[in-house]
């Protein structure tokens, strides 16, 4: 009795330790962490906007630009969280043909834009491929975006609810920007896994 409950004991434990080891650098859950809000070493940027780690965010608040992923990705599941104040103009494009000018015509524009003149197309849109109804509110709260692209199948939640998911062929592969176009903009925890 006791030596089964010493057995029962041993594989709880090591069950727990299995559970609980820690995930390679820069990897958790099958997601590759691209910045904690520290580092910019997985970027390289765009334009002028003054981008720098500050307060464990990544942030900008002038100039008009882009933080660019180093790396190229067709199929992939990203998560990133995202401050802005109630002005800002940000978002993040997606599968951008040309990395040095991030732009609607060469990336699709995941948008984070409350003040967006056409709401339709505001945070949580696609813009210009699919409309948002009702637009999320991102500004002077932390919050959460998620993107996955499969195939032709891109899909947005934010905060957890899915506000677009829609099919378009134009990009199939390409590099990541993250914008910067007005207001205050904060990012930390990016986390990319490709699929």
């Amino acid at each position: 009795m006791v030596r089964g409950y010493a057995i029962a004991l041993a594989v709880m434990l090591a069950g727990s330790a299995a559970l609980g080891a820690p995930q390679p650098a820069g990897q958790a859950g099958g997601m590759t962490l691209l910045t904690d809000g520290t580092s910019m070493k997985n970027f390289d940027t765009a334009g002028n906007a003054n981008w720098r780690p500050a307060e464990r965010t990544i942030t900008a608040d002038r100039g008009n630009g882009f933080l660019v992923t180093k790396d190229s990705y067709a199929d992939f599941r990203l998560r990133a969280e995202v401050w802005v104040d109630d002005i800002a103009n940000s978002g993040i494009f997606i599968r951008c043909d040309n990395p040095q000018n991030p732009g609607g015509n060469t990336c699709y524009e995941v948008n984070i834009f409350d003040t967006r003149p056409d709401p339709s197309y505001g945070t949580g849109a696609i813009v210009n491929v699919a409309k948002v109804n009702p637009m999320p509110k991102a500004g002077l709260n932390w919050n959460v975006m998620e993107i996955e692209a499969k195939g032709d199948l891109m899909t947005v939640k934010f905060n957890g609810k899915q506000t677009v998911s829609v099919h378009d062929s134009k990009h199939a592969r390409g590099r990541i920007a993250f914008q910067y176009g007005g207001g205050v903009v904060r990012w930390r925890k990016i986390e990319i896994q490709p699929l």
